[in-house]
């Protein structure tokens, strides 16, 4: 196994792609991962079966959501275990059980508000679910440059943030979203490389760079939670396949915004411990890691013939 880190961030990474899928069966690429509170993974992808559930020795429980999504994004385990879902291209935002049947429908299919009106949804990308509260939050983020907070049951709007831009408080492509027990709101800006942190009531407070394209924001639990940013891979070719310490790459800070450890310092590549896009990261009850990635849009779609190169990668912590 390769190894990644060091001290008592040191993982080891479970192999090329982690999971024991049915025989046939690949996940063409899985765009988010969540854990839920028996640590079964959640993984939302592009293949023919868009939500596969496993255990945390990746043995395969279920899977469900076939037919009802254009362009799986973003998958959020709520607090009482429910999957929330996002659908980038068709805008829809959906609650299910963890077995898969519907139980609220946030935004409906194929009914987007006007790109950058500012009006939710035009190409969401995430659900977070404040544990204060449990009232909804969501980035929506390729359409449109905003946040928006709504009731627990998702009939009011209760506050609304963000436009296109580059200073504090503004988005390029809002791409993910995390809430820690306090209720601050920890953004992924993708292309503007940054994580910004606002208060509750959407005020911003300050942000974080020096990453790659900041993808991906995850907070873990416990009394000492840890901010873990995946970073896709950053453009340009040329330099990417030969340079080091640019991205593709997980960063782990803590929540004061201290860098603790960077996994990963080598260009995009196949082997283990390497890095195509990271799009969604999760951590379960142990301190492993999982990493989605988007390889197959950003890589594999462009090789003839087009191929899966990695989807979901375990990184293992050390104890």
């Amino acid at each position: 196994m390769a190894v990644l880190g060091r001290g008592n961030f040191t993982y080891e990474v479970s192999g090329k792609n982690w999971g024991k899928l049915p025989e046939g069966w690949s996940y063409r690429e899985a765009t988010s991962v969540d854990v839920d509170s028996s640590d079964n993974v959640y993984i939302f992808n592009r293949g023919s079966h868009p939500m596969i559930i496993l255990d945390s020795s990746g043995n395969f429980l279920r899977s469900w959501g076939e037919g009802l999504f254009t362009s799986p994004h973003g998958v959020t385990i709520g607090p009482d275990d429910s999957v929330w879902c996002v659908d980038n291209k068709d805008h829809s935002i959906r609650k299910f059980t963890g077995e898969g049947k519907l139980v609220f429908t946030l935004a409906g299919r194929n009914r987007p508000s006007p790109a950058m009106s500012g009006k939710p949804f035009n190409g969401p990308t995430r659900v977070a679910i404040d544990p204060r509260n449990r009232e909804i939050l969501v980035t929506d983020g390729y359409g449109n440059a905003r946040v928006h907070r709504f009731s627990p049951d998702g009939k009011k709007i209760l506050n609304s943030w963000g436009e296109s831009g580059t200073d504090p408080g503004q988005f390029n492509i809002v791409h993910d979203i995390a809430i820690d027990r306090d209720g601050w709101i920890y953004i992924g800006d993708r292309e503007n490389r940054r994580i910004q942190i606002f208060s509750p009531d959407g005020r911003f407070e300050t942000q974080w760079g020096n990453f790659s394209r900041a993808a991906c924001v995850h907070i873990s639990g416990g009394s000492e939670p840890l901010v873990y940013v995946g970073e896709y891979f950053g453009g340009g070719p040329e330099a990417y396949q030969t340079g080091k310490r640019l991205g593709p790459r997980v960063s782990i800070l803590d929540t004061r915004g201290n860098l603790i450890e960077r996994l990963g310092d080598k260009p995009f590549g196949d082997e283990p411990g390497r890095f195509y896009a990271p799009h969604a990261v999760a951590t379960d009850s142990r301190g492993d890691i999982y990493v989605a990635e988007v390889a197959y849009t950003e890589f594999g779609s462009l090789m003839e013939p087009p191929r899966e190169l990695r989807s979901l990668q375990k990184l293992i912590k050390k104890q």
